[in-house]
């Protein structure tokens, strides 16, 4: 008689419009998990605001629990009523610690990481800058914490597109404070260029592109195959973040062969490699050279767009779905 497989439940946030990265990372995994694991998709039924709704959903979470609960990011809360020995909890970022200030920063540190760590057997960060962070945040043994980064979804993929090089379409994703679009603006002023912008905008940043005389285009609450799309059909992608936890448009941007900015600190050197230009995202004059750089030179464009594909394809699902398993497989033996 074949012995049931152990079941794995994975824990989401509720769906949002134009919030989906991380569903659609792990919606790339569950076939790879499948080959191993019973999986059951959870998600919340309410959106993660107030504090009655968040533990209405924490106590609902403990009566799904599987053989192994993997609460995947931005809803640390349902952790608190699981059982610690078979939970995995995933920190994507830690970008609010960075904003807030006071008693607001403290309630989240105790209610966001410190409590549900401690409700976790397992911590799973995506880089390595996300590791580190955590280290000065919390008192944690090492051994419990795995760097597993995001993978990169198969529709992110080249095409033959030339560059357009007299009027090159500049990507930019996110419009939230850290994704630095005012700088990325100033930066392009003057440059012969279309701005695509994936993301709402505020009447402020319109006011700042009108300034600088950007000619820009916006898309927001597409689905996942147009965000693809979108990608292949840009020149590159400028992604100087102030700040990231990991930064996916990397390699969404890589795997969809056009070259990127982005910024020298956090994660994203890592997450680059050797193949992206890197800039300091406060320096106007270093991201317009870089942009400038890209367009100017097609054997840079050729390395960038080589280098990035190769790097892309070290966080294929398959490979991320292992690393993922062998934690699930460690805490099924520790209980056992």
């Amino acid at each position: 008689m074949t012995a049931a497989l152990p079941r794995l439940h994975l824990f989401l946030r509720r769906p949002a419009s134009g919030l989906f990265s991380i569903e659609m990372l792990y919606r790339s995994l569950i076939p790879y998990f499948e080959r191993d694991f019973e999986v059951e998709w959870i998600e919340n039924r309410r959106p993660s605001r107030g504090f009655l709704p968040r533990l209405a959903d924490a106590f609902r979470a403990a009566l799904r629990q599987g053989d192994i609960n993997h609460v995947t990011g931005d809803v640390h809360y349902l952790t608190y009523f699981l059982s610690r020995r078979r939970t995995v909890l995933t920190i994507h970022d830690f970008v609010s610690m960075e904003r807030l200030r006071g008693l607001k920063r403290a309630l989240l540190w105790f209610l966001w990481y410190w409590l549900p760590v401690r409700r976790a057997d397992a911590i799973v960060v995506i880089s390595h800058s996300t590791e580190a962070q955590l280290h000065r945040q919390l008192r944690i043994q090492p051994e419990r914490v795995h760097v597993i980064p995001n993978p990169v979804r198969a529709d992110f993929c080249p095409t033959e597109r030339a560059f357009d090089v007299q009027y090159p379409r500049i990507l930019q994703v996110g419009t939230s404070a850290n994704k630095n679009l005012e700088r990325h603006a100033e930066a392009l002023a003057g440059i012969a260029c279309k701005f695509v912008i994936l993301g709402h905008l505020s009447d402020a940043q319109r006011a700042c592109l009108s300034a600088q005389r950007i000619d820009y285009e916006t898309h927001a609450d597409m689905v996942p195959e147009d965000v693809a799309s979108l990608y292949r059909g840009s020149d590159m992608l400028l992604f100087a973040s102030t700040y990231e936890g990991f930064g996916m448009p990397i390699l969404e941007a890589q795997a969809s062969g056009i070259p990127v900015v982005t910024s020298n600190r956090w994660s994203m050197p890592e997450i680059a490699g050797a193949h992206a230009l890197l800039v300091d995202p406060e320096n106007i004059d270093d991201i317009r050279t870089a942009v400038l750089s890209i367009i100017g030179d097609s054997q840079q464009r050729q390395r960038l767009r080589a280098g990035g594909l190769e790097n892309a394809a070290r966080f294929a699902p398959a490979e991320i779905a292992a690393r993922y398993a062998s934690v699930y497989r460690n805490l099924c033996r520790a209980e056992a």
